[in-house]
């Protein structure tokens, strides 16, 4: 989903995991390398350049809020197409998101639990589809 719908601690723990994916997808790290959201990145023509579309969008968000986020450890640069997301898979990340929200700041748990259709990261364009695959509901 697009990061403004992030509270502070899911902020700063997809640009940790973005970090960690990008050091995966550049070889420079074996950790989590079999993690299925990777998928995403790997399928496209530029994984890293893809990745670090996904990343610049969450330090703009970061910078916005002002927060300090080390842009220069984004790798990848340039344009890329955008990837397609399934309906299905941004529903179920939203759920996943409110979820935990609710339990851990119910002030910003107020300001986004009316929205009935969040917008997706602008890396992405939604397209009708169920949950992806790879992922593994609870």
């Amino acid at each position: 989903m697009h990061p403004r719908y992030l509270d502070r601690q899911a902020l700063v723990a997809c640009w940790r995991e973005g970090l960690l994916a990008q050091a995966v997808i550049s070889k420079s790290s074996g950790g989590y390398s079999n993690h299925p959201q990777l998928q995403r990145f790997r399928a496209c023509d530029r994984p890293l350049d893809s990745l670090g579309a996904y990343l610049s969008g969450i330090v703009s968000e970061a910078d916005a809020r002002g927060y300090r986020f080390a842009r220069e450890k984004i790798r990848g640069f340039g344009e890329v197409p955008p990837i397609a997301l399934h309906s299905g898979q941004l529903a179920f990340e939203w759920a996943h998101l409110l979820v935990k929200v609710q339990a851990r700041s119910a002030p910003w748990y107020a300001r986004i639990a009316a929205i009935e259709d969040p917008d997706a990261h602008p890396l992405f364009r939604v397209v009708p589809g169920p949950i992806e695959l790879w992922e593994r509901p609870r």
